[in-house]
Order: structure tokens, then C-alpha cells, then sequence
């Protein structure tokens, strides 16, 4: 049989390149974690940033002297009320 031997030299340089691509694929891979990880930092800081809480509550006061009064509760349903003027000058005006 006829053997076939590979030069040290050729082994020697292909094994120096595939370290030199080992060595740039772990530094990827480092850099994409912590990319990762900053991304998901800045997303985190931007969503705190708003107020999510419902304990807040308005409160408006309408005086409604001619008409029907709107009022608005929690849910959103709009009632219509009767108006809350003076009674008395209206019987008055008869």
C-alpha cells in the first residue's frame, strides 16, 4: 500500500486558522449575550417608565343649568341625567 503523509508545515498552519476562526466565533457569541442583555435593559428601562397603575381617580363636578347632564362612569358607559338646575326657578317661570 502506498501511504500518504501529510507535511507538519500544512497541518501546522490549517490548525493555526482553524484557531484564529474558533477564537473570532467566541468573541461573537460573547458580544451577541451581552448586545442581548443590553437590548433587554433598555426595553425594560423604557417600559417602567410609564404609569400602569388604575388606583388614580378623577373627579369633575358639572353644573349644568340647562339641558340633560352626561356622566361618565368608570367603565365608560355614558348615562344621561336629568338636568340638576334649579327647580324652583323653572316652577316660577310658569
Amino acid at each position: 500500500m502506498d501511504e500518504k503523509f501529510i507535511p507538519y508545515i500544512l497541518y501546522e498552519s490549517a490548525m493555526s486558522r482553524a484557531e484564529r476562526h474558533a477564537r473570532r466565533l467566541v468573541i461573537i457569541i460573547i458580544m451577541t449575550i451581552v448586545l442581548l442583555f443590553m437590548s433587554n435593559g433598555i426595553w425594560l428601562y423604557n417600559w417602567f417608565q410609564y404609569d400602569f397603575t388604575a388606583e388614580s381617580t378623577e373627579t369633575v363636578t358639572l353644573d349644568a343649568t340647562d339641558g340633560n347632564a352626561n356622566y361618565v362612569i368608570d367603565s365608560g358607559d355614558v348615562i344621561n341625567g336629568e338636568d340638576k338646575g334649579n327647580k324652583e326657578d323653572e316652577s316660577n317661570q310658569d
